[in-house]
């Protein structure tokens, strides 16, 4: 066999004749995953968590409130950008604030979230057929969906959304529905740095400014109403990186001493490890095919500014860059968001759902055989699925969290670019 070909192209390649019965079988782990959300919202009884804290603050805001520090709820004041407001009021509008009704928009948005995965994790072709599968079993996210009914489940069904788009290189209109999702929960700016990088391999440097322009003024047309009477409270409240949440709550750090908890020598040290890490991936991982990060900066730079390409030989190169293939651009995301996820100070219950859809995928990314695949992904389910966290449940989880890290560190890569790894593929 000529050169080394990724465990993504190994699995697309034995997979290549087999998409249909795939296919099939995806739409069956959704059908009978519909089932189980109806038996869900029918039998098992809600939990009252921030469903009614969320109802106040829309109360407040539908009452004419624009102070972003007079929006509360019974679980304290409003922390999420003015998305959040537009769709929990909608969701009002069309349920009465009533909890039942509310539970079923909610397992009718879980069905969809799930089949925007299961075509993703189709186009990519990474997993076997059965393990898509694993997408459906987690109690947890069921859980978080139907039974509590958080804000993270549409910011995170949104950001899917705007991955289908990544896929097809539709980069303007995946930026607006990824902005909407930060303006729904900020959680999903875990994604943004990667997305960044694969802007910058797959479009000119015009087109990474005016996608990012168009971005930013959906935030501002959100923010509108708040922007224009009580700016500083708007910006201060919904957009605040520097929150310390309960140690108590924490699922991943509880292990970690209360008083180092909520220290900000502890804030400091996770997020210089984040950042570290996220420029090892970026520059060793994500860039090699270029030559590393800052030689893909220095070649985009380059071309943005030079004077001697002729227009030919320019819409050339762009029409190069622009051909990422679909397994690298959901790699970079899913890693790089899984990166965050591993650094985070504190990981509540609902954060869950920020990462457990890429969970799979990235199992498969590493070189670990299916056995112990399986039981990372089981490890991880069932340290979720103990509350309270304990020391050790803690401990745990991020000893898996670190184990899967290495796992992609060590991984195989996959071809950046579509044309190239259509060739390979050939060769191999």
């Amino acid at each position: 066999m000529r050169g080394v070909r990724s465990i993504g192209e190994r699995a697309s390649k034995a997979q290549s004749g087999y998409k249909i019965p795939t296919a099939l079988f995806a739409s069956l782990f959704l059908v009978l995953d519909a089932v189980l959300v109806s038996f869900i919202i029918s039998y098992v009884p809600y939990t009252k968590i921030d469903w009614d804290a969320y109802i106040s603050q829309v109360d407040g805001f539908l009452a004419g409130e624009r102070d972003y520090t007079k929006l509360k709820g019974d679980t304290g004041p409003l922390v999420y950008p003015a998305g959040f407001l537009y769709v929990y009021s909608l969701i009002k509008f069309i349920t009465g604030g009533q909890v039942f009704p509310a539970q079923i928009l909610f397992g009718i948005l879980y069905i969809v979230n799930l089949g925007i995965i299961l075509f993703i994790y189709l186009k990519t072709e990474v997993l076997p057929w059965w393990a898509l599968g694993l997408l459906c079993l987690s109690r947890r996210i069921h859980s978080i969906f139907m039974l509590r009914l958080f804000n993270d489940c549409f910011a995170m069904t949104l950001l899917h959304a705007s991955l289908v788009l990544l896929l097809y290189q539709k980069w303007h209109l995946a930026l607006i529905i990824f902005s909407g999702a930060v303006s729904i929960k900020m959680n999903v700016l875990l994604y943004a740095p990667p997305l960044f990088l694969l802007m910058l391999k797959g479009m000119s440097i015009k087109g990474v400014f005016l996608a990012l322009l168009g971005a930013a003024l959906l935030q501002i047309l959100l923010g509108l109403p708040f922007l224009s009477s009580y700016p500083v409270a708007y910006i201060s409240r919904a957009f605040n990186l520097g929150r310390v949440f309960i140690h108590f709550w924490s699922v991943n750090f509880k292990f970690v001493p209360e008083s180092v908890f909520i220290s900000k020598e502890f804030a400091s040290a996770l997020l210089v490890l984040h950042l570290t890490v996220l420029l090892m991936f970026a520059h060793f991982r994500w860039s090699k095919h270029e030559g590393g990060l800052f030689q893909l900066l220095n070649s985009r730079l380059s071309d943005a500014v030079s004077k001697s390409l002729s227009i030919k030989k320019f819409l050339t190169l762009e029409s190069r860059l622009r051909t990422l293939s679909k397994e690298h651009i959901i790699t970079v995301m899913f890693v790089g968001n899984f990166i965050g996820v591993v650094f985070a100070r504190s990981l509540h219950y609902q954060f869950y759902s920020w990462y457990f859809y890429s969970l799979p995928f990235l199992l498969w990314k590493t070189p670990f055989p299916t056995p112990v695949r399986l039981l990372l992904f089981a490890g991880v389910e069932l340290c979720w699925n103990i509350y309270p966290s304990t020391f050790y449940s803690s401990i745990i989880l991020l000893c898996i969290h670190l184990s899967i890290l290495w796992g992609l560190w060590i991984s195989p890569g996959e071809h950046p670019y579509i044309d190239k790894k259509t060739s390979q593929e050939r060769e191999g």
